[in-house]
């Protein structure tokens, strides 16, 4: 590889006036400057990113902690932060927990050991005492897809109770009084919020949530993990009329399986998901479900995070919440 000497010598410049070139191209005169970058060009000189790292202390780039990257509502959480970031000159590291807490621990000391300016972490569970050792030893750090109860850390979060409820009261104004609820494991906070809000919508009208829910968690939250949960399903006692998953990607495995055992949705049993992702308007039929703002909440979690960064100490955490909404589609409307 081309080195900064040999640019420097190439253009007949110090190996100064190069560096101010890479990193202060305002001090550099217009025409000292277009002969150090003609000379970058000609050479193919690439700057070594781990040196400058190593001269500053961190570098250009935050890292984003997602439970599961096959999951399309972490796609679009990663593309807003991603945006985000772009803006403010910052590339994203991706890293994917696979909701292990043990696996994110590990990703979390790699991001820190690659000086990373911030990490973004959706968190397997609480409480998460790997981020607060990052936070002690100076590396900013957003809460995304959760709520803070530290008011000293950002967070950008949805009202899940909310959503809950959303989903239980479009379910009982259709005559269901037997729910069943398929969800990942409830050590994580938004599948735990959901099941609440879906109660309280059964409380307040006027029902018994033990009589009228039925929990089946599988041990993950993917497609997979929805069609495990339809054969128990299928052998209830006085089988629920609808289902609502704790989000789109059990809903879609969901679907599959009771097409194999040709249960009809939403003739036999209404369907609701949660998360509206890009593939819920094609499943047959399309999919009602509850929808979070996905771009919205890494692109907002991604500026606070550039602003703790950048604000050389005046910068103030901020809890973001934002609410989901119903988007009512075939699965739950028989014809």
């Amino acid at each position: 590889m081309p080195t900064m000497h040999e640019v420097a010598k190439q253009a007949g410049v110090s190996l100064g006036t190069v560096s101010n070139v890479l990193n202060h191209p305002e001090l550099v005169a217009d025409e000292t400057r277009d002969r150090v970058l003609q000379a970058i060009t000609t050479l193919g000189f690439v700057r070594n990113g781990s040196a400058r790292q190593l001269r500053v202390g961190s570098t250009q780039s935050i890292g984003l902690v997602v439970l599961d990257v096959s999951n399309p509502f972490f796609t679009e959480v990663a593309r807003g932060a991603e945006a985000a970031a772009w803006e403010r000159g910052y590339s994203v590291i991706l890293c994917n927990s696979d909701n292990s807490s043990h696996k994110e621990a590990n990703y979390l000391q790699v991001l820190e050991e690659q000086r990373v300016a911030g990490v973004l972490i959706v968190p397997v569970e609480d409480p998460i005492l790997s981020t607060e050792a990052l936070r002690r030893r100076g590396t900013a750090v957003v809460l995304l897809d959760r709520l803070s109860q530290d008011k000293d850390i950002c967070s950008v979060s949805v009202d899940d109770v909310y959503g809950g409820h959303l989903a239980g009261s479009h379910l009982l104004a259709r005559g269901h009084q037997r729910i069943a609820y398929i969800h990942g494991p409830l050590t994580t906070r938004q599948y735990a919020d959901r099941l609440t809000g879906l109660r309280q919508a059964v409380s307040e009208s006027g029902l018994d949530p033990d009589v009228v829910i039925v929990s089946l968690p599988a041990d993950t939250d993917n497609a997979q993990a929805g069609e495990t949960c339809i054969e128990p399903f299928l052998h209830l006692r006085d089988r629920p009329t609808a289902i609502f998953c704790g989000n789109d990607y059990l809903a879609l495995g969901v679907m599959h399986a009771l097409t194999r055992k040709q249960v009809q949705v939403p003739r036999d049993v209404a369907l609701i998901g949660y998360d509206d992702i890009d593939l819920a308007p094609m499943f047959p039929p399309p999919l009602t479900t509850i929808r979070q703002p996905k771009y919205d909440l890494g692109y907002t979690a991604a500026k606070l995070l550039m602003n703790e960064i950048t604000s050389n100490g005046s910068h103030k955490h901020q809890q973001v919440m934002f609410r989901p909404e119903l988007v009512c589609r075939e699965s739950t409307n028989p014809g």
